[in-house]
C-alpha cells in the first residue's frame, strides 16, 4: 500500500481562544495523535486576526521533536528575500531540519499594498525568491539581482534548504512546482482535478529533467457528530461562497462524517496521485477532531 501522510492546520486565534488550547499545546497535541505534520497560513493584513507564520511555527517547532512543521503557505514575495531566506533558516535550527516550505504568491491587493510590494510583481518576485533561496540558505555569496544597486549578501549560518511545495491548482502553479519545487500543494479540488494537474505536471517536469514532485493537497473537515460539527452542505456552501465555485463542484470536497468516510475520500486522492493531506479543522473541538484525523491516518495506513 502506498504511504499517505496527514498534517492538521494549527488552530487560529479565534479557535484557541474558544477550545482553550494555545499553540503549543496543540503542536503537541497533533503529534502524541500520531500526525504527521503541524502547519500554519501566513497572512499580513487580511481584517481578521492571524499570527506572524514563522513565530507561530517556532512557538510549535520548540514543543515538539518529531512531527514535520509546515508553511501553508508562506509568502516570500511579500518580504524582502533577505529577511525570508533568514526566517527560513531560522525555523530550519529551531525545528532540526523539519520544515517544509509551503509557497505561495496570493492574498488580495491590500495585503501586498500594506507590504509596500506591488501586486502585479508577486509572481516575478516568487520565482526569483525559489531561484535565490537554496544559495541564501547554503551561506553563498548571493548577488540580489531585483534590488538596486544588485548587492550581494551572504547569511550565516547557513542551513538546509527545505522541500519547497508550490501551493494552489492553477497552470502557473503547476508549472511553477514543475520547475522550481520539491511538491504541487493545491487545496480544496477534487481527486479528478489531482489526476489531470499530476499528468500536467509529470509533463512539464519531465521538460526540465526533473523528477516528478510530490502531491500534497489541502482539505477542510469537520468529523463525528457534536456541538459545532457542521454539515458536508455548509461546509461546501462556504467553500463555494468564498472561491466563487459551484456548489455542485465542490459538494464532495469536505471530509465529514465517521474516520472510514474520510479514510475512503482519502485514499481516492491517493489514488490519484497525492501522498499528502493538510487538514484544516472546520468546527468541533479542536482536540477531538485531531484525535479523529489520526484515525483516519490509521486507516489509510494500517
Amino acid at each position: 500500500m502506498k504511504s499517505f501522510e496527514i498534517g492538521v492546520i494549527l488552530p487560529g486565534v479565534g479557535k484557541q481562544q474558544e477550545d482553550g488550547i494555545d499553540l503549543r499545546e496543540a503542536a503537541r497535541h497533533a503529534e502524541d495523535a500520531g500526525l504527521d505534520g503541524v502547519w500554519h497560513g501566513d497572512h499580513l493584513a487580511v481584517g481578521g486576526a492571524t499570527l506572524d507564520a514563522p513565530i507561530a511555527l517556532a512557538t510549535a517547532a520548540a514543543a515538539t521533536s518529531t512531527i514535520r512543521i509546515g508553511t501553508s503557505v508562506f509568502i516570500p514575495a511579500i518580504r524582502p528575500v533577505v529577511w525570508a531566506a533568514k526566517q527560513i533558516a531560522t525555523l530550519q535550527h529551531v525545528s532540526g531540519n523539519r520544515l517544509v516550505l509551503g509557497v505561495g504568491s496570493g492574498g488580495g491587493p491590500g495585503q501586498w499594498a500594506a507590504a509596500g510590494v506591488g501586486y502585479r510583481r508577486r509572481g516575478s518576485r516568487t520565482d526569483t525568491a525559489l531561484e535565490l533561496l537554496p544559495k541564501l540558505l547554503a551561506g553563498e555569496e548571493t548577488e540580489l539581482r531585483d534590488e538596486p544597486g544588485r548587492p550581494t549578501v551572504t547569511l550565516a549560518p547557513a542551513a538546509d534548504m527545505p522541500p519547497v511545495w508550490v501551493g494552489n491548482a492553477s497552470e502557473v502553479a503547476i508549472r511553477r512546482a514543475a520547475r522550481l519545487g520539491d511538491g504541487w500543494f493545491p487545496s480544496l479540488i477534487s481527486p479528478r482535478e489531482v489526476a489531470e494537474g499530476r499528468a500536467r505536471l509529470a509533463e512539464l517536469a519531465a521538460r526540465h529533467g526533473r523528477a516528478l514532485p510530490v502531491i500534497a493537497i489541502g482539505g477542510a473537515a469537520a468529523l463525528g457528530t457534536g456541538p459545532g460539527v457542521p454539515s458536508r452542505a455548509r461546509l461546501a456552501a462556504g467553500i463555494s461562497g468564498a472561491y466563487g465555485r459551484p456548489l455542485d463542484d465542490v459538494m464532495e470536497i469536505p471530509l465529514t462524517g465517521r474516520p472510514t468516510e474520510a479514510a475512503e475520500k482519502l485514499n481516492a486522492y491517493r489514488e490519484s496521485g497525492a501522498s499528502h493531506a493538510v487538514i484544516g479543522i472546520s468546527g468541533g473541538d479542536w482536540r477531538a477532531q485531531v484525535d479523529l484525523l489520526a484515525e483516519v491516518r490509521d486507516l489509510l495506513c494500517g
